[in-house]
């Protein structure tokens, strides 16, 4: 039989990394929720890790483990999903190395994930898009920088990581313009720019030639650097923070990277641009995730249309009998007969 550690190595350096393309961000979270199921089991089960077997962690004690991760690790029941999701991605790769384990994966794989609240996704308004992407000081390096990343958030709908990863050759900033985005699973999709989306990017790559910083990536810190995604999130609640002097809307906001990927999508929708083009420019797997922004926008209409109060009242339509229970009919009647008399 093989042996626990042995799947896990080969979960790892092989089926991950070679077999799925996963991203090293990907494999770092299977690896942290794998080595905390690890410590929970040894901890439950009163063992060290080198006699810890596969079928000893069962469906039970996993579910425990959930439960663990909510109520001490304060994880959200998304968090806790995610979780369960990469343990059964392991238990499947587990029962097809060794058939032995098949049903113990089948027990765990029927684990069901936990329902999570659903948060309204609150995209960011046209002027309020303008008003951040107008505050970074163009004339240094670091502000030419930060319009660069701003506007390319906005017009690509990239997520963070596709950001941070994107290299200058990457990028055509001749017709056609466009760039190249690297997503999940090393996906690349194109995605056209904006010509003042391209004239950002050249401003500030021309400040760059001129300190002398080379290197293939775009986005860099101030030490030259690849800039993180912790860098990015900074900058954006920076500009955030300032532009609220004159958009007092973004005031109560929680401006994140993701959310101006949610405002392209929603956007793009509000533009009249096909669903599946969108699903397309996002490097969307699935079309029901990106059908989820035709709801919100929808939901926004009918929000504006209840702000909006029609300007004549209703009309007071007198009940048709048929749609009456009898002894309403019948009592409708009679007070009919006293107006006639």
């Amino acid at each position: 039989m093989i042996t626990f550690g042995s799947l896990i190595l080969s979960f790892f350096s092989s089926y991950l990394a070679n077999q799925r393309g996963n991203s090293p961000e990907t494999i770092a979270s299977y690896s942290d929720c794998i080595r905390l199921l690890i410590n929970y089991c040894c901890n439950h089960l009163s063992i060290t890790v080198d006699k810890l077997a596969l079928d000893m962690i069962s469906d039970t004690l996993i579910l425990d483990f959930l439960d663990y991760l909510e109520k001490k690790r304060n994880n959200s029941p998304k968090t806790r999903n995610q979780r369960l999701a990469a343990i059964k991605t392991f238990f499947r790769f587990a029962a097809r190395q060794e058939p032995t384990l098949g049903a113990v994966c089948e027990r765990v794989c029927n684990i069901s994930a936990k329902k999570s609240e659903h948060k309204t996704i609150q995209p960011l308004e046209n002027y309020e898009v303008k008003e951040i992407l107008s505050q970074p000081d163009s004339n240094t390096l670091s502000g030419a920088r930060d319009q660069a990343i701003l506007a390319l958030l906005y017009n690509t709908g990239a997520r963070v990581q596709e950001m941070i990863d994107l290299k200058i050759s990457d990028l055509n900033m001749e017709n056609p313009m466009q760039v190249i985005l690297t997503g999940k699973g090393k996906k690349q999709r194109i995605v056209p720019l904006y010509s003042q989306t391209v004239e950002a990017i050249q401003h500030y790559l021309n400040l760059r030639q001129n300190a002398g910083i080379e290197h293939e990536r775009l986005c860099l810190n101030s030490k030259n650097q690849p800039i993180s995604r912790f860098g990015v999130a900074y900058l954006i609640r920076k500009y955030v923070s300032k532009a609220t002097r004159k958009c007092s809307s973004l005031l109560k906001r929680t401006v994140t990277p993701h959310t101006f990927r949610h405002t392209t999508a929603l956007h793009l929708i509000q533009s009249g641009v096909d669903i599946t083009v969108v699903k397309e420019w996002l490097g969307h797997a699935c079309i029901k995730t990106t059908t989820l922004y035709v709801e919100i926008d929808i939901d926004m209409k009918r929000k504006a249309l209840q702000a909006c109060p029609p300007p004549i009242p209703g009309l007071q339509l007198e009940k048709p009998q048929w749609k009456e229970a009898p002894i309403l009919a019948f009592l409708h009647q009679l007070s009919k007969k006293v107006t006639l008399c």
